[in-house]
């Protein structure tokens, strides 16, 4: 049954570098949701695909002495192979490449200057380069990108600036009069609180520094810069130009939903809209802002040597047991984390012993006291009616919660499905009733149960673990998996199954490790330091006042996305000092450390707070680190 269209994206993957494990969460979510709407019966359209131009591309072709087109061409093709290992179902794979998307995004550059909403100017600034945004010295942190905490360089340059201003009103009574268009809901609030109520500044949309990129039709000094371009996609995609909207864009725009990483959601909730309006096209019905994948507590970073790769962990886990832990652990509005000694409990605890067990139990025993035949029977027991109302509760709760995109939840309904059919071989003791006779219709009712259980599990988890649920219904001979045949008792009996084989072989988790480390240990590279600054007098460094303060009291400071503001326990003294390193810490983590301050700087306002001194951090990897001293050097003492 058709229940009507459905077209969900992801964010396209930047082509700088072959994708983590963390990048590759983000398509494997999607897909999920994508498998599950088609599951449920809905004409779902997936898109997927690349963002291939910037001045980084350009950069990074250059050192490798080739082409920036020939450096994309071997990204892309590396995305692809891996979104195809891990076994996602997309209908289309977008290249911002692709001749097709260069000429609709230039005649949506032309006709936003025909309108008046874009306009040429100049533009100084600082720029970051990996993250390819513009920022003013206020907007700054400690002289670095607030973004990713990396250095910046000042650009002069020409530029075309898009309106962002002009539809500042628009979009805010469209997200009110939305309340489910920006999720979760505390992406809404930062997006809102930290960005649209302070102002929309306009956008810098071309750059004529570098030529990788869309060239503009009427000015060949520039190239369209990222955003225009990329963001684009959804709508390039399925056919769209300005002058002519195509069979698929009539079909399935606005999209349902754009799945994305949390950090690029202002350019999703702000520009992307806004762009639209101006277009005079429909919004995306959602925008979702998922949560981090990190490695420990850290994000991924190749020169922390803790990136971990999609394709290394399905050659020692499967796919379907990587595909699981991303979409069980993952939260739904919090970062998750992912170590090899979580994805070993993962795999054993839920998916050997809990679902692989079940399934092998229950194949076992229907070959051993049914001659492999799945019983009909009249028969009860006391403990069916709870097996039976869990699985079809399972199902029910299973979409709902993925129409809410609580796609770790929904699995967790599933495994709950293979929990209960394992309490239920306890409660039955079929062994017991396989040595009584007379209880032989009990024991059939028994094993018919189990396997309708099982019916349920391979259906429902079928969108997320497609082999499983495959296996599964090969195993057991399932004839109908759809939605819509789950009510328990339809399960057709009389049916030969299979042979018991193991789902999941158990991992021994020692042995595992050995392995792993073996293989992914990343030898101690020293890195590479900036140049040392010039000499000092010494009495001048002797002027600087550092001591220790102990962390009292740390918060976020209202309306900034960067500030945290400390109380510190100076000796009997107390001092506040704001620093912008809300981007890496929690507040509370630091609450009761003792951290090194520079406590003769004079007192300076930020954001109407007073800042008495300079917390003094470290930079490691684009991460500010905060300096710290043994938790029993009293506070106040002096550094000399």
């Amino acid at each position: 049954m058709n229940k009507g269209k459905f077209y969900i994206t992801t964010a396209i993957a930047y082509t700088s570098r072959k994708p983590h494990i963390g990048n590759t969460y983000e398509v494997v979510l999607t897909d999920a949701i994508a498998r599950f709407k088609r599951y449920l019966g809905y004409d779902v359209f997936f898109l997927t695909g690349t963002d291939e131009h910037g001045q980084k591309i350009q950069e990074l072709a250059e050192k490798e002495g080739i082409t920036p087109q020939k450096y994309v061409d071997g990204v892309a093709g590396e995305i692809r192979t891996i979104w195809d290992l891990m076994n996602t179902s997309y209908d289309k794979f977008i290249r911002t490449t692709d001749d097709y998307h260069v000429d609709s995004v230039q005649k949506i550059f032309k006709k936003l200057y025909d309108k008046g909403d874009i306009y040429k100017s100049s533009y100084e600034g600082w720029y970051c380069t990996p993250c390819e945004s513009f920022w003013t010295d206020t907007q700054l942190v400690d002289g670095k990108c607030p973004d990713c905490g990396r250095e910046v360089h000042k650009e002069n340059e020409e530029a075309y600036f898009f309106k962002m201003s002009k539809y500042q009103d628009a979009l805010m009574k469209h997200i009110e009069e939305n309340p489910e268009f920006i999720q979760p809901e505390s992406r809404k609030k930062e997006m809102v609180n930290n960005f649209i109520k302070p102002g929309i500044q306009d956008l810098c949309v071309s750059r004529s520094s570098f030529d990788w990129g869309i060239p503009v039709t009427f000015d060949d000094k520039h190239v369209i810069y990222v955003w225009i371009d990329a963001l684009s996609n959804y709508i390039n995609a399925l056919g769209y130009t300005p002058d002519e909207k195509g069979e698929l864009y009539e079909k399935y725009w606005p999209a349902d939903v754009h799945i994305i990483g949390k950090d690029i959601l202002r350019f999703h909730t702000i520009y992307w809209p806004i762009i639209l309006m101006a277009l005079g096209e429909p919004l995306p019905k959602q925008i979702f802002g998922h949560p981090w994948l990190l490695n420990g507590t850290d994000k991924m970073s190749k020169s922390l040597g803790n990136v971990i790769y999609a394709d290394d962990l399905v050659r020692h886990f499967g796919v379907d047991a990587v595909r699981y832990y991303l979409l069980r652990e993952m939260p739904f509005a919090q970062d998750g984390t992912i170590t090899y000694e979580k994805i070993i409990t993962s795999f054993n605890t839920d998916l050997a012993n809990t679902l692989g067990n079940l399934v092998n139990r229950t194949a076992a025993m229907i070959n051993k006291y049914f001659d492999g035949v799945i019983p009909a029977s009249d028969a009860s027991t006391e403990f069916d009616a709870d097996l039976i109302k869990t699985c079809e509760d399972a199902k029910n709760k299973a979409e709902s919660l993925m129409n809410d995109l609580r796609v770790a939840d929904a699995l967790g309904e599933i495994i709950g499905i293979a929990n209960r059919a394992n309490k239920y071989i306890d409660e039955t003791m079929p062994w017991a009733l396989a040595k009584d006779e007379s209880k032989r219709d009990v024991l059939g009712k028994v094993m018919y149960n189990l396997a309708e259980a099982i019916r349920f599990i391979a259906s429902l988890i079928s969108p997320f673990m497609p082999e499983t649920g495959e296996k599964i219904a090969k195993q057991l001979s399932f004839d109908n998996l759809e939605f819509d045949s789950l009510t328990f008792g339809n399960l057709k009996a009389e049916t030969k199954i299979g042979e018991a084989t193991p789902l999941f072989a158990r991992i021994d988790a020692e042995k595992k490790m050995a392995e792993l480390e073996a293989e992914f240990a990343v030898p101690e590279e020293k890195i590479e330091i900036e140049p040392y600054a010039e000499n000092i007098d010494f009495e001048k460094f002797l002027e600087l006042d550092i001591r220790v303060g102990k962390v009292l009291e740390c918060e976020n400071v209202p309306k900034s996305n960067k500030l945290l503001r400390f109380t510190l326990e100076v000796g009997s003294d107390t001092r506040q000092i704001l620093s912008g390193i809300a981007k890496y810490y929690k507040p509370e983590d630091l609450i009761g450390k003792n951290l090194l301050f520079i406590a003769n700087l004079p007192p300076r306002k930020m954001m109407g707070y007073e800042s008495c001194g300079m917390i003094l951090s470290a930079e490691h990897d684009g991460k500010l680190v905060v300096t710290t001293v043994e938790s029993d050097i009293q506070s106040g003492a002096k550094i000399v």
